[in-house]
């Protein structure tokens, strides 16, 4: 009884440390109000943090932090020997990467910091990590910047939906959905052969397929931040795996489950692979448990969009030069857009994005910036990753063009009509010719 009760104490104290640690750490911040260059001090302690430092760092900022390096020494015999040791360096960016499966964000560049055992200037990949503080600074902290701070140090404002795809040849998906990340915590693949008349071979391997999903469920979903549960697959399949799960949670008394069992949505899909999230989040059945999450809003007007762009094309553009002429006419509702844009190396074609989005929300307009990790995300960004919706129609943007194009034109050929202005220097330069001078 005491080693039963000393568990359960265990238990809650994790979950406490988990509820406090759910957010990005902001433990200073320095940037000029003049200017906006300055930095910042924080510390990741989610997967979610890790994503939204990768949109924070850049090439060409400075990135303060704890690393590993490897160090060879040499004895006075000549013999060497290398050991690793942890620095503290500051290490100007020239490269970021983020590995969404191994969630691990890599930072390489020069080393800028002075360390006896370190040259500066030489060259150094840190991976940052979880509940490790670094401090970032940049020339200018822009709004997109500062708008992705606030998102990653406001967790209140986000929400994780789970989602568990499957499909009857016996593969499924078990994914976490959070405000910028699709994260695949297990893929499950069981060999599920076809009914024979007095054989239990299939019933045995989709029971043994369900108790793989139903323990991965166990492992990788917290429901105390979880709000919704999808489960999708063709067919009964969800409808038999539902069943299975209350009853066996029943059984042995699971009580994340048991407590959560309104959270599980069941839904179609086509397939037990990930994309087939799209089709979920497609569902406007579905879509409506999920009011309150940042995926639900950017998936409604995203399937808005691409609606109006099919029935009425003159209120839905996309391309950056086509959305601008838009803006310039300040015809945009709603505008669309994709972090892979701000994350261009090229500060111009970054700049240009940040603007238009600034003078987009001056106007009234709202602002919807899709993760590229997410369905959502990856579909707007076939469509060059900027769109718009109209608050009127207007006229085809190419017809514009074109009569533009055609006005030039002529504009061009009238002043090749004109003649020249009468130039005296190049008349007496003319007549000297003739004289032979």
């Amino acid at each position: 009884m005491q080693a039963s009760s000393a568990t359960a104490e265990l238990q809650r104290r994790r979950r406490r440390r988990r509820r406090r640690h759910t957010k990005m750490r902001l433990i200073k911040r320095q940037i000029s109000a003049k200017d906006g260059s300055g930095s910042i001090l924080i510390q990741p302690d989610t997967a979610e943090d890790l994503w939204h430092s990768y949109n924070l760092i850049r090439v060409g900022d400075r990135v303060r932090c704890t690393t590993v390096r490897k160090i060879v020494n040499e004895t006075s015999t000549g013999s060497t020997s290398s050991s690793r040791k942890r620095f503290k360096l500051t290490i100007a960016v020239q490269k970021v990467e983020f590995d969404p499966q191994g969630l691990q964000l890599r930072i390489s560049g020069t080393v800028e910091s002075e360390h006896d055992q370190i040259r500066s200037g030489s060259y150094h990949t840190a991976t940052l990590e979880l509940h490790q503080s670094y401090q970032i600074e940049k020339e200018c902290w822009d709004q997109i910047f500062l708008d992705r701070i606030d998102e990653a140090i406001h967790p209140e404002r986000q929400a994780e939906i789970a989602a568990i795809v499957m499909q009857p040849t016996g593969l499924a998906h078990v994914c976490l959905v959070t405000g910028a990340l699709t994260v695949t915590k297990a893929r499950i693949e069981t060999n599920i052969p076809k009914k024979r008349t007095g054989s239990s071979n299939h019933s045995k391997a989709i029971n043994k397929f369900y108790e793989n999903v139903y323990q991965a469920i166990l492992r990788h979903i917290d429901f105390s931040q979880v709000k919704v549960v999808l489960v999708g697959s063709p067919g009964f399949m969800k409808d038999d795996f539902f069943a299975y799960a209350m009853q066996e949670s029943v059984r042995r008394d699971d009580r994340p489950i048991i407590e959560n069992k309104s959270k599980f949505v069941l839904c179609h899909a086509s397939s037990g692979h990930k994309h087939a999230l799209e089709e979920v989040f497609a569902d406007p059945n579905i879509m409506s448990r999920m009011q309150d999450t940042k995926v639900a809003k950017e998936t409604d007007i995203l399937n808005k969009f691409m609606r109006t762009m099919e029935n009425d094309p003159d209120r839905a553009y996309y391309g950056y030069d086509h959305v601008a002429s838009a803006h310039e006419q300040l015809a945009i509702d709603s505008l669309l857009v994709t972090d892979e844009l701000f994350r261009s190396a090229d500060l111009k074609t970054r700049r240009k994005y940040v603007q238009l989005v600034e003078s987009v929300r001056e106007n009234g307009g709202q602002v919807y910036i899709f993760s590229s990790m997410h369905v959502s995300g990856q579909q707007l960004q076939q469509v060059s990753g900027v769109a718009a919706l109209l608050r009127f129609p207007l006229p085809d943007l190419e017809e514009l063009e074109e009569q533009a194009a055609r006005l030039q034109e002529e504009q061009q050929a009238v002043e090749e009509e004109i003649p020249k202005a009468d130039d005296p220097d190049q008349r007496m330069r003319e007549d000297l010719q003739d004289m032979g001078l």
